[in-house]
């Protein structure tokens, strides 16, 4: 395992990488870190060159004083989609496969909209390319209004138990407490930039539409944040499509069920010549 950094005027993006063979990143979600990924990168690790990054204002990656100033007031998920090309860059890597969970997958298809040419494929782990409804808007300037008052981890406090699966709740009660105190390290203005962006961001259904390369779906039945329905109808949008459903889960299976989750990873992974 190699821990590297890129110095940007707004940011300092702080990544890992290990193994060799096909470059894979795996980009994290709102409220996460890389850590997220922690069931997933040994496994994933011998089969493949695996990234992994903390996203800026996540993690160990901290934003700037200029990029408090200039750059995180306008943030947009293309913003973050940019600074994963500037890791590619550093990394001299042509094309990659490109995991996304949640926000995560935003970024991922902001990422092959803006640079199709460099992805060999895609994967959205409970994730969508819809935008926001009108009703999810509401809800988002809501909790954009409770940050801003109450802070990171109140929020998470409330909000986090929903994303997983009732099985997982009864029984694994210690690891959402844990996710819940990872959020005090978060900024709460980066916390409002990062939903705000997400607030913003644009149907993506035309990405897949247009997708030359193979997507890949994990979706959860006790998904919230990003519903089966919805998953089952966008999967069999793209030319060359896969899905895989894990049962009893939620909007985490990377923790909920990391056995299957690591299983559909690398099987995908493994399609990629």
């Amino acid at each position: 395992m190699q821990e590297k950094q890129i110095n940007h005027p707004h940011y300092q993006l702080s990544y890992f990488v290990y193994g060799k063979g096909t470059p894979v990143v795996l980009l994290h979600g709102y409220g996460e870190d890389s850590q997220i990924w922690k069931n997933q990168i040994d496994y994933l690790a011998a089969h493949c060159l695996l990234i992994v990054p903390d996203l800026p204002g996540s993690g160990k990656s901290i934003i700037t004083a200029k990029g408090k100033e200039e750059w995180l007031p306008n943030l947009r998920i293309e913003s973050l989609a940019h600074s994963i090309n500037e890791l590619l860059i550093e990394e001299n890597i042509a094309a990659c496969i490109m995991l996304g969970h949640s926000m995560g997958g935003y970024i991922s298809l902001a990422f092959a909209q803006l640079f199709p040419s460099k992805l060999l494929a895609l994967g959205l782990v409970h994730s969508t390319a819809y935008a926001d409804s009108d009703e999810k808007k509401i809800v988002r300037e809501k909790s954009i209004q409770f940050l801003a008052e109450n802070g990171g981890y109140i929020f998470f406090k409330t909000s986090m138990p929903n994303l997983f699966g009732k099985k997982f709740k009864e029984t694994q009660a210690r690891v959402m407490e844990q996710l819940i105190e990872q959020s005090k390290a978060f900024e709460t203005a980066v916390l409002i930039a990062y939903t705000r962006a997400m607030m913003q961001r644009t149907n993506k259904a035309n990405v897949l539409a247009s997708a030359l390369f193979p997507v890949l779906f994990v979706a959860g039945p006790e998904d919230i944040a990003a519903p089966l329905t919805d998953i089952q109808v966008q999967a069999t949008v793209p030319i060359k499509s896969y899905l895989e459903i894990i049962e009893g889960v939620g909007h985490m299976g990377m923790l909920e069920a990391p056995q299957e989750m690591n299983q559909h990873l690398s099987r995908f992974i493994h399609l990629i010549p």
